[in-house]
């Protein structure tokens, strides 16, 4: 079994293909996750969709296979052709996905580095895909020592200290524009959601007050209340008379199609200042002159800075990734040693049975001495298997030695596709799983 990850992020593609890749709602997952599994050679799969970010998360038998799958099906829904998303595409194998995903889950691969969404939106991405039983245990091991990683490097570093977000670039670059004339500003936040919410909230911090529009007002004014007086709740529908009251607008719905037209304009000679945080994009290309315009990707400078300014921290951020996907190889190798010792032991077990009621049938052994017979023999089968299972457990530890289980297994005719690994890890892992 081996693990891989198919990425489209900020990195390697634009704004524009991601739009065309993001899934939009829970119910475009579950589809594509069903398709993924019905492939013989997929075990399990998640997708993580945020608006950096695409990808897609599989424990596999066969790498060429399930890469060649998974960019089949993404062509297929994307509408976009397959051998492009071949050159775009970056796909990671085994240990790289494994570093992959305990960076992305870390916070190390974001536009933003440091931001504290991507953990809990993964953590999200795999809860969606274990409910539909497209995720279980193999892909479960992976997201719990990375949210272990991730929780060391917050731990021992400060990369995540003031926690930035895409939604508190945007308020910052609000603010570098506008000075200290936003201080009592109204802006307007299109969307109740996780980036709605945290838009809000930078906004405040910044004493302005909040317009937070959704399409269901219960939820916005439930959202509104808890954010405080200074926030009033309203509908979409009343979007236009918002848009052309103030000039601020930050947008972060899931609307497949732009929620902000031209066609609302009123006034086009009004200053305005929009941050559309949105995949796919909420607000539409208008040509305005008077309307300053910032998308996911025009935040890309900030994000760099402050990847800059965090320099020393990434680099500490990155040992420890790394020390974690050492750390959950030799945990891997060695949990999967277990089983394969504890099916000699039986098989053994099951040869004494066979071979005494053999020996009594014939009366080579009289039935009396039976119990004294299968001691021996069974004391006898562990002197010869002691030293065999501690070399095994040692060397299943070493990544030299990767290929040596498989080969036991093989030799001694032993299958553990169905056991249930979580009976040996308290031996080998003290920091436990889940699922």
């Amino acid at each position: 079994m081996y693990y891989q990850v198919v990425s489209f992020s900020h990195k390697n593609c634009d704004q524009g293909m991601r739009e065309k890749l993001a899934f939009a709602n829970d119910e475009e997952k579950i589809e594509m996750l069903n398709l993924l599994v019905a492939f013989e050679f997929v075990h399990e799969a998640f997708i993580i969709s945020t608006c950096n970010r695409v990808e897609i998360v599989i424990a596999t038998r066969d790498n060429f296979s399930s890469f060649h799958a998974i960019l089949g099906l993404m062509a297929q829904k994307s509408n976009l052709n397959f051998y492009e998303l071949k050159t775009t595409a970056v796909r990671y194998d085994d240990e790289e996905a494994v570093h992959h995903i305990f960076s992305v889950v870390s916070s190390l691969d974001s536009l933003v580095v440091g931001e504290s969404q991507i953990t809990g939106q993964v953590k999200e991405a795999f809860m969606l895909s274990h409910k539909n039983k497209t995720a279980g245990k193999k892909l479960n091991r992976l997201i719990s020592y990375a949210v272990k990683c991730a929780a060391e490097v917050r731990n021992a570093t400060n990369i995540s200290q003031n926690p930035i977000s895409i939604a508190s670039v945007a308020v910052a670059q609000a603010h570098k524009i506008l000075g200290d004339n936003m201080v009592g500003m109204t802006g307007v936040v299109l969307g109740a959601g996780e980036m709605g919410v945290l838009a809000a909230k930078h906004l405040l911090r910044a004493k302005c007050d909040v317009v937070m529009l959704g399409r269901d007002k219960e939820k916005v004014e439930l959202v509104a209340h808890t954010l405080g007086e200074n926030v009033k709740a309203d509908t979409v529908d009343n979007l236009a008379k918002y848009i052309n009251r103030y000039r601020l607008l930050f947008s972060a719905t899931s609307a497949k199609e732009p929620v902000v037209t031209k066609a609302l304009i009123e006034n086009d000679t009004v200053d305005r200042l929009w941050f559309d945080m949105a995949i796919p994009r909420d607000i539409e290309d208008m040509g305005m002159k008077k309307l300053q315009l910032f998308r996911i990707d025009d935040l890309r400078g900030i994000s760099e800075s402050n990847h800059a300014m965090r320099e020393e921290q990434a680099v500490r951020a990155a040992e420890i990734v790394d020390k974690y996907k050492e750390e959950f190889y030799s945990w891997l190798r060695a949990l999967s040693i277990e089983p394969v010792i504890k099916q000699m032991r039986q098989n053994v077990s099951q040869a004494i049975d066979t071979e005494m009621q053999r020996a009594i049938k014939k009366g080579f052994v009289p039935a009396e001495a039976e119990d004294n017979m299968r001691k021996m023999a069974e004391q006898m089968f562990k002197r010869f298997l002691h030293d065999p299972t501690q070399n095994l457990r040692k060397s299943s530890t070493q990544k030299k030695n990767a290929n040596c289980i498989e080969s036991v297994k093989r030799m001694f005719n032993i299958d553990t596709d169905n056991i249930d690994f979580k009976q040996y890890k308290s031996d080998h892992h003290t920091k436990g799983y889940n699922a």
